[in-house]
């Protein structure tokens, strides 16, 4: 907006009634109502009961606060939330997920009236951890921060565990916090801090506390851009509650900055040269990933390197690199590397301390190391790397890439592609041993994970598909089974291996997928599905199309393993290893669940053979545009 420039709400249809007007006969019919209850008449009415009375004003000011004894009615024409929102537009969000509350009911009112609720559109959840997971899944498919709007003390902390997920898998959730810097008492004390940003700074990127609109536009802009500066992370702007609905003149001089993104840091030119001269000399070298590639094209630079060094590539975290790729692996049987590339490893020290062992070197590029608190132990133990380069790998890559080619002869890459071959007729046998232990137990019931994965891949293998959920509850069968090679095939999981992360994640990425046309998957955990289930209606609300597949093996498994791996140690026996650990009697219908969130559900299925049916109709939903969850009773693992 330019300077000194009067802010115009976005175009409505003739028919639609002026807002300002509109809430002016809202507040004097409310007001009318407040001092002369209405009489209902119980003839009118098939259940009689008695006529509700209007609270007192002790059971108000509980709630709201004290107030004065004489109704005021102010009327804002050009309030300051209006120009919040014109700041959150020049951001270029998408959607914004919610809980609603009353700590920002004045950006509220702006976003969705002034605003046009286009965006960003407001997406309602049941739950704050919800609205901040559904955002954490959307920015690993679109690469690019979703805002999660919460209220209050309450609300964050609702909200801290999915931010605590995001914070350690490096994911931008771009998130807003409303507080009431002086409370006038009533509930709005109890969800008011005097620094609410402290209850999360330990695991958020960067943080602020705004009490103007000036400084707002400023921290607002900043947030994202640090959000989305490697190591990437979420960020939090606390806005004041008074702050939303204080009038701005229509001269002001306010203004929305303008968001230059900074270039992600490059590693030192030396450092790059002799980390290819490590590689191109070594006779066993190991490119090992885990939240490398940012965007597709760091996918393209990966097998370009890997492939100029002939070199495998290992991780499963996210894609990284085409797992059906010759040179996906760990090399095969007997592979021993002498240099360990590691390409943004958060946790080196096992790496290192084997190499040590072996007169291995190891090499790290990250950016974390750029970056770290001092609370949470996200960052791992402290690794003794032979080289280490502070930088964005993606960003160095390409260097790296010139340097390697410089170095290598055409000797040498006759070398290099020897040892490939050798490595890409490992890697076609492990993917053949997949196949064939995925037949073992194939007509068991409860169904086996390997049987599931694999009816799912010929079903939706010729679709644009997305796996959005997790895959290491599952045995990781989809990794073994299906073809998984663009960045979005498979997005990893939580970060800090907080539960309840998968299905308002994977309800956030199916969104990210809907305007690309994508088929999305989600092969979702029971006990997982518990914590939130409400983002079920969320899913249904928004017409958000997502095939869910539970895993219905009835507990908290890996729980149970440790309870059963304690009692063998203390000799006691595991016929009590259940109690406290598994979600039986009752059994939870999960395709009723459904039903009541208002998507297609269907289940429980337990023989095998009506598995395959039942995923063919609700694909026919899902590829509808709709969501639909199949209830699959399953092995443990």
């Amino acid at each position: 907006m330019s300077k000194g420039k009067q802010r115009q709400p976005v175009s409505r249809d003739n028919n639609a009634v002026d807002r300002r007007n509109f809430l002016k006969g809202a507040a004097v019919g409310a007001a009318a109502l407040a001092t002369k209850p209405p009489i209902v008449d119980a003839q009118q009415s098939d259940n009689p009961r008695p006529s509700a009375l209007p609270p007192s004003q002790a059971e108000l000011t509980s709630i709201v606060g004290p107030s004065t004894k004489q109704a005021s009615y102010h009327f804002v024409e050009n309030p300051a939330s209006d120009f919040m929102v014109d700041v959150i537009k020049s951001l270029n969000l998408d959607y914004i997920t919610t809980n609603p509350g009353s700590s920002f009911d004045g950006l509220h009112e702006s976003l969705i009236n002034y605003g046009g609720n286009k965006s960003p559109e407001l997406l309602t959840c049941l739950h704050e951890e919800s609205a901040v997971a559904m955002a954490h899944g959307y920015a690993k498919i679109e690469g690019k921060p979703m805002m999660a709007l919460l209220h209050g003390t309450v609300g964050l902390m609702h909200g801290s565990m999915a931010i605590y997920n995001a914070y350690a898998d490096r994911v931008p959730v771009y998130i807003m916090a409303a507080n009431h810097h002086d409370p006038a008492g009533g509930v709005n004390a109890y969800h008011s801090a005097q620094d609410l940003g402290a209850l999360v700074r330990d695991f958020v990127k960067w943080d602020d506390e705004t009490l103007s609109v000036g400084r707002f536009a400023q921290s607002a802009v900043r947030a994202y851009k640090i959000g989305m500066t490697p190591p990437m992370g979420p960020t939090l702007v606390v806005i004041d509650h008074k702050m939303q609905g204080e009038p701005i003149d229509g001269k002001s001089t306010l203004r929305v900055p303008r968001l230059t993104m900074a270039s992600p840091p490059q590693g030192d030119a030396n450092a790059v040269r002799e980390a290819a001269r490590m590689l191109v000399n070594a006779e066993s070298p190991l490119i090992s990933t885990q939240r490398y590639a940012r965007t597709p094209e760091g996918i393209d630079l990966l097998v370009e390197l890997a492939e100029l060094l002939q070199a495998p590539v290992t991780g499963s975290e996210r894609v990284n690199f085409p797992w059906r790729h010759p040179l996906y692996g760990r090399g095969g049987f007997g592979y021993e590397p002498d240099v360990i590339l590691a390409l943004e490893v958060n946790d080196m020290y096992n790496q290192a301390r084997a190499a040590q062992r072996t007169g291995a070197k190891t090499i790290s590029i990250s950016s974390v190391d750029l970056f770290h608190g001092s609370n949470i132990h996200d960052y791992g133990r402290y690794a003794e790397v032979d080289l280490s380069i502070a930088a964005d790998a993606q960003a160095t890559l390409p260097a790296l890439i010139e340097e390697v080619r410089l170095l290598l002869t055409n000797g040498r890459r006759r070398e290099l592609k020897a040892r490939g071959e050798i490595i890409a007729a490992e890697h076609a046998l492990n993917h053949e041993q997949s196949r064939i232990d995925a037949a073992y137990g194939w007509n068991a019931s409860p169904i086996s994970l390997a049987r599931l994965c694999a009816e799912v891949w010929g079903q939706i293998k010729h679709d644009d598909w997305s796996l959005v959920s997790w895959q290491n509850f599952i045995s990781q069968w989809p990794g073994r089974l299906w073809n998984i090679e663009k960045h979005y095939h498979y997005i990893g999981g939580q970060g800090a291996a907080g539960i309840g992360y998968n299905a308002p994640a994977s309800v956030g990425a199916a969104l990210a997928n809907k305007k690309h046309g994508r088929l999305s998957v989600n092969i979702q955990c029971d006990g997982d599905l518990n914590y939130a289930p409400g983002v079920l209606w969320t899913a249904a609300h928004h017409k958000i199309p997502l095939l869910t597949i539970m895993h219905n093996n009835r507990a908290y498994h890996a729980e149970v393993m440790f309870v059963q791996r304690q009692c063998a140690e203390r000799k006691r026996g595991s016929d009590r290893a259940h109690i406290g650990t598994t979600l039986r009697d009752p059994n939870i219908n999960y395709a009723k669940m459904a039903e009541t969130y208002g998507m297609y559900g269907e289940g429980p299925i337990e023989d095998p053979n009506d598995l395959g049916p039942a995923l063919q109709r609700a694909l026919a939903h899902v590829r509808a545009g709709e969501p639909a969850l199949i209830d699959v009773v399953t092995q443990p693992r």
